[in-house]
């Protein structure tokens, strides 16, 4: 009698091939009803928290690209649990925002009705993808139970002076009615409607993250993040060292007579001084004008009379413009203020002009121009026929070369034109001019950073009211944490208006409520959020969902945080992760949590297109899950999107490519009912199993997920060469090695194989490292008569492995844009694809 695998009886009825759907159900309701993935939060030994970004719930549903993203974090979350941790894997719903309330308004429906709506829609598909997620702790950040929470973190930092209301130029879309961030700008439009975007001044919350900003940029230094993610938040913080150099101004008249400009007073109001920050102090004796921005608060105490209107203007023109445009628009404009100031470094006067290339957000709102240096400066002063001084020179230059353009190659160039100072390196210029204005009383050394405060304000209806109360007695009063939250009422007229005013101030009955500290008639703050708020400390939440009386329980937090491995897209490689990092400091500071950084480890996730092209419903190449997973299941489903490409740049989804990932599984589901356990299991086989036991266990903890899926499908053609029945001890921690990725069916056929316990309580497979050290070759690898790679494979390996490991390499499979139409492999060699 054969000591085989019996066939599984855990799917009545179920014929010996594998049928997704029924495998597929059958481990989603044994998962749920064994409640396998509901985490043990207060009896842990070995924590392990895996959290992906939480998405947010449209009402197309589920995206390709959320499956991908949430499918990454559930394999390396799942590897983890292999590994003896207890992992906790929650998910949630960021449901509050202007996205959500345009959609609201297009259709119709109320945004209360539209968002729990959408969530059981997410929540069906994610249940569908088979992912390891705890349901008991899920969060919705529309929720009472959550945003109460949301504005307790508001009132923690108005108690430390940290959160303040001021009035600000912002960008002002008028289709959606609201401010934007300048990354909601694009090319001086709204990137959700396309409409140009104004600027407007309006009284905004802010969060004082700039006192942050040294701290922020420092710590990045001991985070285990992906590079491109911390150069990105190390240019956005923008740490530049330099020096804050102030010129009193004074009026001047033109006499009569001559040309000369002679100083009559000084402004009649007292004496004013501008500071400018310039990273380049060293070229002070070339600035031959100053800069002030639009908004700069001294424009007006500055501006002639003669010269008021004209400045008027230029302000009311500059005002239509939206930030974004003033940044990058190339043609200068500007206006004469009538006012000059005295260069402190070599006593002449210099004319004080607006120009709307000066922005408010960076330094003073003011500038010195040195039009020999800098590329903008050199475009106005042409322009407008001022002055332009060489002050420093290169290689083979001296204080006489004609400038024709700015000169900014400060290698090895040397001061001129500066009297005393004439010779100097640019470096040491810096220094020795920063000192000797310092010591004169016009400059002081500073560091100064591109970073700006947070403008949390909205003036929207769907977000979390702010919690502030305004009396005429008081002031402004915080509510009083017992009285949170700050329910958001349901009210049928939400839609915006272009007063710049939150639909809420157009229902007394809500905003009108008494002083909490004083009892008189007082008014709530009409303002929401923003979502990236709500979004901020979302991760601080989930260990602790189910305590209602508190934002998060200190010794849960102190066992489980921070988080040890964080996942999510490149788009919110700066703000989000940003203000999560400022918002953990504050909670640091406050004495609520016991870390100064919310993600131990942070690596963001590729992008995927379709057939070359992006996706997008206009090219009709949209990829909608549940149609893949209904037609191919949801293990083969998840396994394919990994081997598209490097977990960490996507890959291109092609429909002929998906069936082979199904063959694969197939062939998993025959050997292991096909497997015998009687005689020795073949000596090379084993060799080959070792080899993967050992590349797979170190391309899962890289997120090398394409290389892992290749070196399973390369065992797989060694373990069934010539349809070779397979020994039990060959297959079966290649059922292990699979369950990472296709859960499910892992599940079933570990059933199978007569174990009782999860798979994925039941270890990840050790190898021998005498057998897995086999021999290897390197095979070229040709495209189209031109060698594009090589790979790596096993002494043994056949041409479908040696073609798997070159697709799974991303500098090889980058040239191949659809199904080659022949393969040559030379073996040993060389392999050879025509296209």
């Amino acid at each position: 009698m054969t000591d085989s695998v019996p066939t599984p009886a855990g799917v009545p009825g179920e014929p010996a091939g594998y049928l997704p759907a029924a495998v597929e159900a059958k481990w989603r309701a044994r998962w749920a009803d064994r409640r396998d993935n509901v985490t043990d939060i207060a009896g842990a030994k070995r924590p392990f928290y895996a959290l992906m970004m939480f998405p947010y719930p449209s009402a197309e549903g589920l995206h390709v690209g959320n499956l991908f993203a949430f499918t990454g974090n559930d394999i390396f979350a799942r590897f983890q649990r292999l590994q003896g941790y207890d992992v906790f894997e929650p998910i949630g719903f960021d449901a509050f925002g202007i996205h959500s309330e345009n959609f609201a308004l297009k259709i119709g429906t109320h945004p209360m009705e539209l968002i729990p709506s959408n969530v059981a829609n997410f929540t069906r598909q994610l249940e569908r993808a088979g992912l390891m997620v705890d349901w008991t702790r899920t969060v919705d950040t529309t929720q009472p139970d959550y945003y109460k929470w949301t504005q307790w973190v508001f009132l923690q930092l108005h108690q430390r002076g940290l959160a303040y209301k001021r009035k600000a130029a912002v960008n002002w879309c008028p289709s959606c009615k609201t401010v934007l961030a300048n990354e909601q700008v694009e090319g001086g439009t709204c990137e959700r409607c396309g409409t140009v975007v104004e600027q407007r001044f309006l009284e905004q919350w802010f969060f004082r993250i700039t006192d942050y900003a040294e701290r922020l940029l420092g710590n990045l230094d001991t985070l285990d993040w992906s590079n491109t993610t911390k150069t990105a938040q190390r240019g956005w913080i923008g740490r530049s060292e330099g020096a804050e150099i102030r010129f009193r101004v004074l009026n001047a008249m033109e006499d009569a007579g001559s040309a000369a400009v002679h100083v009559t007073a000084e402004i009649s109001s007292g004496i004013h001084e501008i500071a400018v920050f310039t990273t380049r102090p060293d070229t002070i004796f070339g600035a031959t004008y100053l800069v002030l921005s639009p908004e700069h608060p001294l424009l007006d105490d500055v501006t002639t009379a003669d010269q008021q209107d004209a400045v008027a203007a230029y302000r009311e023109q500059a005002g239509r413009q939206d930030i974004i445009s003033r940044k990058t628009n190339k043609e200068k404009t500007g206006v004469f203020t009538g006012a000059y100031a005295r260069n402190p470094a070599t006593g002449e006067l210099i004319p004080v002009w607006c120009a709307d290339y000066v922005l408010m957000e960076y330094g003073t709102g003011a500038i010195m121009a040195v039009p020999g240096h800098d590329e903008r400066d050199f475009e106005f002063a042409t322009k407008f026929a001022l002055p332009i001084v060489r002050v420093v020179a290169g290689p083979g230059q001296d204080a006489h070369t004609p400038l024709h353009e700015a000169y900014t190659d400060d290698a090895d160039a040397r001061l001129c034109n500066s009297e005393h100072f004439d010779g100097y390196p640019v470096d040491e210029g810096k220094r020795q001019l920063t000192a000797w204005l310092e010591s004169k009383g016009h400059a002081k050394a500073v560091v100064n950073f591109r970073l700006h405060d947070w403008c949390i304000s909205r003036q929207r209806y769907w977000g979390p009211p702010i919690p502030i109360i305004y009396c005429d007695a008081c002031g402004t009063v915080p509510v009083p944490e017992k009285d949170l939250p700050v329910i958001l009422p349901n009210i049928a007229d939400y839609r915006p208006d272009d007063s710049g005013v939150s639909p809420l101030a157009r229902h007394e009955e809500w905003y009108r409520v008494a002083c909490p500290q004083c009892g008189a008639k007082a008014r709530r703050e009409t303002d929401v959020s923003d979502t990236f708020l709500d979004s901020g400390w979302y991760f601080l939440r989930y260990p602790s969902v189910g305590d209602d009386s508190v934002p998060f329980d200190r010794e849960i937090t102190r066992r489980w945080l921070p988080v040890d491995s964080y996942i999510g897209g490149n788009e919110h490689a700066v703000l989000h992760l940003l203000y999560a990092r400022f918002l953990t400091m504050v909670l640091k500071d406050a004495g609520h949590v016991d870390f100064d950084e919310p993600f131990t480890k942070f690596r963001a996730h590729g992008l995927i297109i379709r057939d070359g092209a992006k996706m997008s419903k206009s090219r009709g190449n949209v990829v909608n899950p549940d149609e893949y997973i209904d037609k191919w299941g949801a293990d083969t489903f998840r396994t394919y999107l990994m081997f598209l490409g490097p977990f960490e740049e996507g890959g291109d989804f092609r429909d002929a490519g998906i069936s082979g990932v199904k063959r694969f599984l197939d062939r998993l589901w025959a050997s292991v009912h096909a497997a015998r356990a009687e005689g020795e299991p073949d000596r090379e086989v084993m060799q080959k199993l070792h080899q993967t036991i050992k590349k797979v266990g170190e391309d899962v903890p890289r997120l090398s997920y394409n290389t892992a899926i290749a070196a399973m499908m390369e065992y797989m053609n060694v373990l069934r060469r010539g349809e070779r029945a397979p020994h039990r001890a060959e297959v079966e921690p290649l059922v292990s090695l699979v369950s990472p990725f296709a859960p499910h069916v892992a599940e079933e056929l570990w059933e199978a194989l007569g174990h009782t316990r999860s798979v994925f309580d039941s270890g990840w497979p050790s190898f021998d490292a005498a057998l897995a050290g086999g021999e290897t070759m390197t095979i070229a690898v040709q495209i189209g008569g031109k060698t594009r790679g090589s790979v790596v494979v096993a002494k043994e390996a056949t041409q479908e492995a040696v073609l798997a490991a070159a697709m799974a390499d991303p500098s090889v499979a980058k040239f191949v844009t659809g199904t080659p139409k022949k393969v040559i492999y030379v073996p040993g060699r060389l392999l050879s694809l025509v296209l």
